[in-house]
């Protein structure tokens, strides 16, 4: 169908004048180009249209111009067959200013079923405003979450009965908190608390969920009722995550470095042992945030730089726990913090760490001299540049010797090396340096050591544990859940570094006392065979017996005697504690 332009404006005023049977800017555009003489692409820029779709647009209105697409859509039906019926009552009710909720429960008694949903939409169409909220007291009975109580010390009930506890092996820990006096320390340290929550009561709140090895966003607001783990803390029930959250961020950042060095002495004194080799490394916790003052750094674990926070570790390699953290590094601070840690191990043991092994970025040639200077032993790697691995090609392969390594299940044990002294920058006197090829690797590994004198086999042996040990740190931060800075329960970074020194301790504490192997295994494994147990608590006027069911691994427990535990809790009513196997 064709338009006459001399009579356009007769044949569509019929169309163009009744502007309800057209949805309004497809009337305006069209009406713009075929009456006001506007150019098809100035109509379509100025009513939103693409070009191609205007054009689309008057093709099919040219084709027929009482088309559907101008009449509007039909937005359903106008009736509600089970809502109308039951307006007027409806309305009576609301009158006598019931609820909704109400008003759908009488109307179910009457025989006229209609949701709360329908009954707030016909009090909606009738112009009624909505009711105040009512109080949780007024409101109908139906399920509904229950409210924990308060956790208050003075409210911690040791009345005689019995209960079941998820957290039973929590209590194989209690006897050390109570032997080095875990609350005076914490005084001493200058943490906070309160005639509700001590400090006592809240760190180890904190540690108990540290120690228990789960994810912390999964298991604190589920198990407020448990009563095992609220009786670990002394108190009636465990806090909440909000005051958890909140307690962290209101210890002070220097009460931190005195709470290490007490408990390092304390679980020195428990007979702790220190190994002679540590293994130093960073990691970076990542950090989600937009705060500007947040560094980047490198993420192992995914491989690339991001915003984190940065933390210095130190592993004990014979026993494999932490004895060292420190969370407050800036870029500018983290090349010395290695002195610092030397410096730490001294005053609390007396003497110089004997070894240290570390990666090339750890620190700089200065702080290696600085070490050597002071007698301590390191070994370290090189950073490879293009010129260096351009020389190492031109050694003529007479130069170099090839070893057998010891005790290492590898599929590379007999490397090729080169052993030589060189000179680094900043480092006074000569190095030992070992490139090592053969090793599975594409590139010869540059090992670096002031160690002149000891074998490139025992040397490159305790290298090539690198890889255990960074997979001992990676379980352990993994199993303490140190990067779960987004979970419900976010703590401050140094509080939770201190709590995971203090849980593996405890870990290293219970397996060496278990033996049998268990002086060296993961945590998480220790975990699985003594602490995910579940237990009967008995609470009587003189003692508190914990009483475990049967388990394999129970008998090594009944061997190290701790079945013979009778230790007094101080925070539990100088209670005695006993331990039951089966």
């Amino acid at each position: 169908m064709s338009i006459d332009p001399r009579n356009k404006e007769t044949d569509l005023a019929r169309i163009f004048l009744e502007p309800t049977n057209a949805t309004h800017r497809q009337y305006e555009a069209l009406r713009a180009y075929f009456v006001e003489g506007v150019r098809s692409a100035e109509a379509a820029r100025r009513f939103g249209y693409s070009p191609g779709s205007f054009r689309g647009l008057c093709h099919q209105f040219r084709q027929d111009p009482r088309r559907c697409f101008f009449l509007a859509p039909n937005k359903g039906p106008k009736v509600a067959p089970k809502r109308d019926p039951a307006r007027q009552e409806v309305i009576a009710l609301r009158k006598q200013n019931l609820s909704i909720y109400d008003i759908s429960e009488a109307l179910a008694r009457s025989g006229e079923k209609l949701s709360p949903a329908a009954v707030a939409l016909i009090l909606k169409e009738e112009g009624f405003a909505r009711l105040p909220r009512r109080r949780d007291d007024e409101r109908p009975a139906g399920a509904r979450a229950t409210a924990a109580d308060v956790a208050d010390v003075r409210q911690l009930n040791l009345e005689p009965r019995r209960f079941r506890t998820k957290f039973g092996g929590l209590f194989l820990f209690l006897g050390y908190l109570a032997e080095i006096s875990f609350d005076k320390m914490l005084q001493r340290a200058g943490f906070p608390g309160t005639k509700m929550l001590p400090a006592g009561h809240a760190m180890r709140s904190l540690l108990a969920l540290k120690l228990f090895g789960n994810a912390r966003h999964s298991h604190v607001m589920s198990y407020v009722f448990d009563e095992g783990l609220a009786l670990f803390a002394g108190l009636n029930v465990i806090p909440k995550r909000a005051f958890l959250t909140e307690y962290s961020c209101r210890i002070d950042p220097g009460c931190y470095p005195t709470l290490m060095r007490r408990w390092f002495n304390a679980v020195s004194q428990l007979g702790l042992d220190r190994g002679a080799s540590l293994d130093l490394d960073f990691h970076t916790i990542p950090y989600h945030g937009d705060d500007a003052l947040v560094e980047k750094h490198y993420v192992s674990k995914r491989s690339r730089r991001q915003k984190g926070i940065l933390a210095f570790l130190a592993e004990d390699a014979d026993r494999r726990v932490f004895c060292y953290a420190n969370g407050d590094l800036r870029k500018d601070q983290q090349n010395d913090e290695i002195l610092r840690f030397v410096t730490f191990w001294k005053k609390r043991t007396g003497r110089l760490p004997e070894e240290l092994v570390f990666d090339s970025k750890l620190t700089t040639h200065a702080n290696l001299n600085e070490l050597n200077q002071r007698g301590v032993n390191f070994i370290t790697l090189r950073r490879r540049s293009r010129k260096m691995l351009d020389a190492i090609r031109q050694i003529p392969l007479s130069a170099w010797r090839r070893i057998e390594l010891e005790g290492i299940a590898r599929a590379y044990r007999t490397p090729r090396i080169l052993d030589e002294k060189i000179q680094l920058a900043e480092y006074d006197g000569p190095i030992r340096q070992l490139t090592i090829t053969d090793l599975g690797h594409e590139e010869p590994t540059l090992l670096v050591t002031n160690q002149l004198r000891r074998s490139p086999v025992k040397l490159i042996g305790r290298y090539a544990q690198r890889m255990i040990i960074e997979n001992s740190i990676a379980d352990g931060i993994d199993f303490f859940h140190m990067d779960a800075l987004s979970s419900a329960v976010a703590m401050k970074v140094n509080c939770d570094l201190q709590l995971t020194l203090m849980a593996s301790s405890l870990y290293r504490l219970l397996g060496a006392g278990v033996g049998n192997g268990y002086e060296k295994a993961k945590s998480r494994h220790i975990f699985r065979d003594f602490i995910d147990a579940t237990a009967f608590v008995e609470i009587d006027e003189k003692a508190i017996m914990v009483r475990f069911q049967k388990r394999a691994h129970n008998p090594l427990l009944l061997e190290a005697g701790l079945d013979k535990t009778d230790t007094r809790i101080p925070w539990l009513g100088n209670r005695r504690l006993t331990l039951v196997f089966g």
